[in-house]
């Protein structure tokens, strides 16, 4: 059974830091592309960065500069690193995986996701 855990969000002041963490279980993590979405209230879930099994990665335009992803084969994780965060960036964070090489586009692409990680960032 493939299982995605988020860690790591929580509340944080505009121009702070915060590092997301997704570990997965139940799959051959080195096969998967892996990926970080988000969605705020009221608008629609985003893409915001991915990794691929050749360690290639896309970021969102908003993104750029700011967030880092990387992934921990050994471990079977994968980190998002955010600073100088923003308002704007306030959502839930999910992880989700998805089998083959190449950066996969759009939530439906992957079909494994977890449960997500709210952060808040304040004012």
């Amino acid at each position: 059974q493939v299982q995605l855990v988020e860690s790591g969000g929580g509340l944080v002041q505009s121009g702070g830091s915060l590092r997301l963490s997704c570990t997965a279980s139940g799959i051959a993590f080195d096969a998967y592309g892996l990926a970080w979405f988000r969605r705020a209230p009221g608008k629609e879930r985003e893409q915001v960065s991915n990794i691929g099994t050749d360690f290639s990665t896309y970021y969102e335009d908003s993104v750029k500069g700011r967030f880092t992803i990387s992934r921990d084969n050994a471990n079977n994780a994968i980190y998002l690193q955010m600073t100088n965060l923003k308002p704007e960036d306030t959502a839930r964070y999910f992880c989700a995986a998805e089998w083959g090489p190449g950066l996969r586009m759009g939530a439906g692409s992957f079909g494994h996701w977890g449960q997500g990680t709210q952060v808040t960032v304040s004012s």
